[in-house]
């Protein structure tokens, strides 16, 4: 282009997006009816309860019809507090089957928030007709925050309930020509749901999903992993569908092309992991999704686990990793143990994408070399690459791309470029400028890059990437500092399992203990030193301090979403104290390379 932009898309044509999500459901129901559609298990010592396509379309008929009597619409849509559940699934499916937005809002903002503000600002903002919660007992303190908000009838899913509707009521509804006529009159442009974004600062967006964005990002994934079609998908998944990842991604995966998805009530975190572990043992999916955290404490259990190492590599088809950058050190342990359990190396994939592109922008439907290789444009789909200083800047349109905010008219227009492309905001790199067709790598948010005193700019995200490479397994993750500075320093937020197993102290040894203990400090010491030695010296590529975090990152300030991913901008905007400590503190506070 003549500003020296450059547009990538695809040469394949899109081909065949449904009309809606719903067709897929009715599909099956008719096709498959005894099929198991969705299984979730109470703990992992119960049986997974299941419910097949046909049981599936009978209670969202059911469901619809009640949403429908209740006259509920996209001014009054469908709010789900809770997390991942079958009555989730399904409601959320009753509301879309009649036309009716559906928003499934994280549980951290009802059951981790302290004040309930971002909820708050959600529910004023959709104002919701029905809102759904698994307990009310569970979500009493947020019911009552948001309760002179809203008008909603309360649903809940419990089998009694003196404070609300129980679900299996809901959908116990005798389905008529009502929900006949609605689901007939969805269009492609019907507003499927609204998802929030996480929301660095501020109130977070409602993003307008239409049916069109979810079918056609479906269809695209159904032409770069034709194999989904020939072999159903089975995927155990605890991916949240709050989150486009979770839901737009691997749930309408498993829909729409009549696969099983197990519901792992676990997920990476402390004291919930052994339960995506037992989940795993009973139920080995053919594709494997997680995010980089996930990944990191699953192979140090296939380590431990012979038995399961060997279900892992024999049963799972493909590893897909998305959300962040994978650890290069993650890549390269998991395609070790691979090879050395059945003689291969494990398919390692990802994409790329956000809220706002339902979210399937990019596919790496190859093989690639290294970790970090987000792929190339799906059919349909068509990049514009931007020159932004020293960085590509890329922006996405296509039918998968929202068409903005709801009741944000200004932040809508201020999204899209005067060609119609989503400006996301991320930066992207080629892997060989002259062979395209190798994919792009993230290459950092453009925003969040910085220069040091020197004039050198800091690619943020490729640092922070290699800085947990270099301190694995003690660093969870990284933020990285030194805007207008002379050297880059990170506050690290600490794997503090991993620093108390090098530590050797017990498990009720304090904190503060476990992060100044003289092993974890000469660990992180060298763990530096060995990135600055890997970047040649490089003032931009290493960090020359560290900092041990020792308050968890806070989701009612939007350093981190249920996810686990950090949000640089909000941490820096919070931690000012420990950025001084960390930039003019004693030596004592911080640890420098080789100290």
């Amino acid at each position: 282009m003549p500003d020296g932009a450059i547009i990538l898309k695809s040469r394949v044509p899109l081909q065949g997006a449904d009309r809606c999500i719903g067709d897929w459901l009715e599909k099956w129901a008719r096709q498959t009816p005894d099929v198991i559609f969705l299984a979730e298990r109470a703990s992992v010592d119960a049986p997974w309860t299941t419910v097949t396509y046909g049981e599936a379309l009978r209670k969202v008929r059911g469901a619809a019809a009640w949403i429908l009597a209740q006259d509920l619409s996209a001014q009054r849509p469908l709010a789900i507090l809770s997390d991942n559940s079958i009555d989730h699934a399904l409601f959320s499916l009753a509301a879309m089957h009649a036309g009716v937005p559906a928003a499934s809002i994280s549980p951290a903002y009802s059951l981790m928030s302290k004040d309930f503000d971002k909820l708050k600002s959600m529910i004023a903002l959709i104002e919701p007709g029905a809102i759904y919660v698994a307990s009310t007992t569970q979500f009493a303190a947020a019911l009552a925050a948001i309760a002179p908000l809203h008008t909603a009838v309360i649903v809940t899913g419990e089998v009694r309930s003196a404070d609300a509707l129980p679900f299996r009521v809901v959908a116990a509804a005798r389905p008529g020509e009502a929900v006949d006529t609605a689901f007939a009159a969805i269009t492609p442009d019907t507003i499927a749901k609204f998802l929030f974004t996480s929301g660095s600062t501020g109130t977070p967006k409602a993003v307008i999903n239409t049916h069109k964005m979810l079918t056609a990002s479906q269809a695209a994934k159904a032409q770069v992993w034709p194999f989904l079609e020939r072999d159903k998908p089975v995927i155990l998944d605890w991916l949240p569908w709050s989150h486009t990842f979770g839901a737009n991604h691997n749930f309408n995966l498993v829909l729409r092309n009549g696969g099983t998805l197990y519901i792992d009530g676990g997920k990476p975190a402390p004291g919930l992991f052994a339960t995506s572990l037992a989940n795993l043992r009973s139920v080995v999916p053919s594709i494997y999704f997680n995010v980089p955290r996930g990944f990191d404490m699953l192979i140090a259990a296939l380590r431990e686990d012979s038995a399961l190492r060997q279900r892992f590599f024999t049963d799972v088809k493909v590893v897909f990793y998305a959300g962040a950058a994978l650890p290069q050190n993650l890549w390269d342990a998991l395609e070790e143990l691979s090879i050395e359990t059945v003689g291969r190396a494990i398919p390692m994939v990802s994409a790329w994408g956000s809220t706002e592109t339902a979210p399937l922008a990019t596919d790496c439907h190859f093989q690639a070399q290294r970790s970090g290789n987000i792929g190339v444009p799906v059919p349909g789909t068509e990049l514009k690459l931007v020159p932004n200083g020293d960085k590509l800047e890329v922006r996405v349109r296509g039918p998968n791309v929202t068409p903005g905010y709801w009741k944000a008219p200004e932040q809508t227009a201020n999204a899209f470029d005067s060609d119609g492309f989503y400006m996301i905001g991320d930066a992207m790199a080629f892997a060989d400028p002259d062979r395209p067709e190798l994919g792009l790598f993230f290459d950092g948010r453009v925003s969040e890059d910085f220069k040091l005193t020197s004039g050198t700019w800091v690619s943020v995200g490729t640092l922070r990437v290699a800085g947990i490479a270099a301190l694995a397994p003690l660093a969870q993750d990284i933020v990285v500092t030194g805007h207008d500075a002379d050297e880059v320093r990170f506050l690290v937020f600490p794997n503090v399992a991993a620093c108390r197993a090098l530590a050797k102290l017990p498990d009720d040894a304090g904190l503060a203990e476990v992060l100044g203990h003289d092993a974890v400090r000469a660990a992180v010491a060298r763990g530096l030193s060995q990135l600055k030695e890997a970047s040649g010296g490089a003032s931009s590529a290493h960090a020359t301090r560290a900092l041990l975090m020792t308050e968890p990152p806070s989701v009612d300030d939007g350093e981190i979403t249920d996810k686990g991913y950090i949000n640089q901008r909000a941490v820096l905007s919070r931690r000012d104290s420990e950025t001084a400590r960390l930039n003019a503190g004693a030596p004592r506070d911080w640890i420098g390379c080789g100290r």
